[in-house]
């Protein structure tokens, strides 16, 4: 009997037995407990590759949980050194600005010191000055001591140099007070020499203004004469015009009274109201005018007089009213 691989006693043979042609032949009992025993082999066989698959999960989820932590402590790691580098760069931007400020006080202090190296050689070489000084007076001084010795009013030597002083400057002060006088009395002298060089062509100047200002003189008196008689020539004119519209008054009221007391009625216009007394004399006219034009020509003995009176009445009034508007004050 030929056995297949996946056979009962195939699995039983190892993997490296040869395989038999011929086999010998069992009861079912025995295929029956080979099969369980292959079958409990292959179930404990799994339950051990699931604890081995278990505790492998559990190592690498132990290695995940080691992994994230080591991940955490290098993130905390990674910020501390960011840190530490912004630290860094934070201490040395201020050692920096310490430095440049160091520099810069260092630069103010050997500017300073240069300063004041060059005013003590300033001072020095004032001191060298005043000692020179002081060995070329020292034969004043003596001199002024043997002075105040001479002098008993003085009391040291600084009231006796102020009174010297005092004198020089008061000399100083005359002479060029002096100087000042004599630098007037020259500008003095030199304005009367111009003045005296001028005279002539200045006496020429003042003639010649005088003549100028005599023609213009004369002008005016000719102007005002003249102004004077056209005055009186326009209050001669005024005289007349004033008079002769005193005059057209009087004619106008005087019309005005004969009209009304041709008509029978009283004079109802102000005296003053010379134009309308001349419009109630015009109308009057007119009337009258009408009143003739209107009669049989038989009437009349002259048919055309009394219309001419009537009209050489009517333009009286018109030229009387007329010159009453040109009088009439604005």
């Amino acid at each position: 009997m030929v056995l297949s691989r996946n056979s009962p006693m195939a699995l039983q043979e190892g993997p490296g037995s040869p395989p038999e042609q011929t086999v010998t032949r069992f009861p079912p009992w025995q295929s029956l407990l080979e099969k369980r025993r292959e079958l409990a082999e292959a179930d404990q066989s799994l339950r051990a590759q699931k604890e081995e698959l278990r505790a492998a999960t559990a190592a690498l989820t132990q290695r995940w949980e080691q992994l994230g932590q080591k991940e955490q402590a290098l993130k905390g790691s990674f910020v501390r050194f960011d840190k530490f580098l912004q630290d860094s760069e934070a201490r040395r931007g201020r050692a920096r600005q310490r430095a440049a400020e160091e520099r810069i006080r260092t630069g103010r202090l050997e500017a300073e010191a240069l300063r004041l190296r060059a005013q003590l050689e300033a001072l020095q070489r004032e001191r060298a000055r005043l000692q020179r000084r002081l060995r070329r007076l020292e034969p004043c001084a003596r001199l002024l001591e043997r002075a105040l010795e001479q002098l008993p009013e003085f009391q040291d030597v600084p009231a006796l140099v102020a009174r010297v002083e005092g004198l020089a400057d008061a000399r100083a002060a005359l002479l060029r007070a002096e100087a000042e006088r004599r630098a007037e009395l020259e500008a003095a002298r030199a304005a009367l020499r111009r003045l005296r060089e001028e005279a002539p062509e200045l006496r020429l100047r003042q003639s010649q203004r005088r003549a100028q200002l005599e023609e213009q003189l004369e002008a005016a008196r000719g102007r005002r004469r003249q102004w004077e008689a056209e005055w009186a020539q326009i209050q001669s004119k005024a005289a007349e015009k004033t008079l002769l519209l005193g005059r057209l008054r009087m004619s106008a009221l005087s019309l005005y009274q004969a009209v009304c007391l041709h008509q029978g009625q009283p004079p109802a216009l102000d005296l003053e109201d010379t134009e309308g007394q001349l419009e109630q004399v015009k109308l009057f006219i007119l009337d009258l005018s009408a009143m003739l034009a209107s009669l049989p020509e038989t009437q009349p003995p002259a048919p055309g007089k009394g219309a001419a009176t009537a009209t050489r009445a009517v333009g009286f009034m018109e030229a009387t009213q007329r010159t009453l508007k040109k009088r009439r004050p604005r």
